[in-house]
């Protein structure tokens, strides 16, 4: 028997004219689209819930006839949409609204940075992305656009674009001191990608744990727990990482920032530094350094990487997170002999490599001096700014100390206790609309060992994205904030 015509007002278990209303916009398309138009606009019906599972369509000559368009488009939609499971259909029985089809749940929150919206942003990490070389950029990626050859275009070296690598070597040796050979350069998204490459493989290796700075960066512990890995937080002195506390954990791993630690701005001791290879050799371990500002030096010339000293027992990680952009996701690890192999087959299984277009543009700017000069520019511009904090504080928080070398983004700046307590002095500020990090919050396992809680107020500050005029204007409303003028 002949199935009865569907009507508009059969009732729930028919696709209503409401329903099918919202695809006369489609039908509406241009000729060549219409049919991809039609198939969209129904998948996003059944996606959406508009077309409840169950629902029974009008057949494909109604819905042609209502919408204005050819029968064979009706066709061809409901048959390709029941191929993908979005809608079923029975000889004889018409076609339906399938029930495989299950709604996307929204995300409990938006992980995607945000703007701050505050009246002054002293929160650290953030370069100032305005100095950005916008022209060059375009002009090397023009240049690269119309040389790179076809073959490069496939499927890259895990490891990176030999031209690029070359040109990192070069970069790497002359401006940090790395011994820098181009085969064991791998080229990553970023220092996060770096430790979690170097991670997984410890991991692997029997190295279940690892050492951490504390204080430190707080992305340590998702980053390595992505990876499997223990964080153990190491505490440090003025020299750098404590020694003792080091040899008794039991790690073979651990990641420093030696050239300028995070958060606290020292710079290891030269000591300090031959104890923490000596240690690296006693046990067959591996030191991870993150050189994440090595370049920005604003009293004297910068120290030399660590990797230097020993390229065995050192993995030297960088990017241009901070000279550059971090939005580019662009990176390096330069990893010893006896770990490559390990690394490469990692980041081949990973992502098969980093992309070749981004390559080929940055080995250009290396290349062809542009990056040096980004690097001056920056450092100009940074140390100004430093200069503006430091005076702004003095200023407007008399006996407010200022600690760590004059380097890198950011600086610890601790106040005389009447400012205190920390909790009520965040309060102030932040309803004030000025941003600030606590140095608590850089802490691991020795949250409140000193005894003295939050009575102290120690900011990490940062202010290479803040314009002197801003720095200014941001510390003297937060010393308005906490005075309750």
């Amino acid at each position: 028997m002949k199935p009865a015509k569907p009507s508009q007002t059969d009732g729930p278990e028919h696709m209503g004219s409401a329903a099918w209303e919202l695809l006369l916009p489609a039908a509406s398309a241009p000729a060549r689209a219409r049919g991809r138009s039609l198939q969209a606009a129904l998948r996003a019906a059944v996606r959406s819930g508009r077309l409840a599972p169950g629902t029974r369509l009008p057949s494909s000559r109604d819905l042609a006839a209502d919408l204005g368009v050819s029968r064979g488009l009706v066709t061809e939609a409901y048959e390709q949409l029941t191929a993908e499971g979005y809608l079923r259909s029975g000889r004889g029985a018409g076609t339906w609204v399938g029930d495989a089809v299950r709604a996307a749940h929204p995300r409990a929150r938006d992980l995607a940075p945000r703007t701050c919206g505050a009246r002054a942003d002293f929160v650290p990490g953030t370069p100032d992305l305005s100095l950005f070389p916008r022209a060059a950029w375009a002009a090397a990626q023009r240049q690269v656009l119309a040389e790179l050859p076809h073959h490069d275009l496939g499927y890259p070296d895990p490891r990176g674009l030999p031209r690029l690598r070359t040109a990192l070597a070069e970069l790497l040796g002359r401006r940090r001191g790395v011994v820098a050979d181009p085969e064991r350069i791998v080229v990553v998204s970023g220092v996060t990608q770096a430790t979690t490459l170097l991670a997984v493989v410890l991991h692997a290796r029997g190295m279940p744990a690892i050492g951490v700075e504390d204080p430190g960066s707080p992305q340590h512990n998702g980053v390595y727990a992505s990876a499997g890995v223990t964080c153990v937080p190491l505490p440090l002195d003025d020299e750098g990482l404590s020694m003792g506390p080091l040899r008794s954990s039991g790690v073979r791993a651990v990641v420093t920032t030696p050239a300028h630690q995070y958060p606290t701005g020292i710079a290891y001791s030269a000591q300090r530094r031959a104890e923490l290879l000596d240690w690296a050799r006693s046990v067959d371990g591996l030191v991870l350094e993150d050189d994440y500002d090595g370049d920005f030096r604003y009293d004297r010339a910068p120290v030399g990487a660590l990797q230097g000293l020993d390229p065995e027992r050192v993995a030297y990680m960088g990017s241009v997170s901070k000279s550059l952009a971090p939005g580019l996701r662009l990176g390096w690890v330069l990893v010893p002999e006896w770990l490559a192999d390990d690394v490469i087959a990692r980041k081949r299984a990973i992502d098969l490599g980093h992309p070749t277009l981004d390559q080929a543009l940055f080995a250009r700017f290396l290349e062809r001096g542009g990056y040096d000069s980004q690097l001056r520019r920056c450092q100009r511009a940074y140390r100004e700014r430093r200069d503006a904090l430091v005076a702004a504080l003095d200023e407007h928080f008399p006996g407010a100390e200022v600690s760590g070398i004059a380097a890198g983004l950011h600086v610890i700046a601790t106040l005389p206790e009447w400012y205190g307590p920390q909790e009520r002095f965040l309060a102030r500020v932040g309803a004030a609309g000025v941003a600030v990090r606590a140095l608590s919050e850089c802490v691991y396992a020795r949250a409140g060992a000193s005894g003295d809680g939050d009575a102290a107020v120690r900011l990490v500050l940062g202010y290479a994205h803040v314009s002197p005029g801003r720095i200014r204007e941001g510390v003297r409303v937060m010393a308005e904030a906490v005075r309750g003028e």
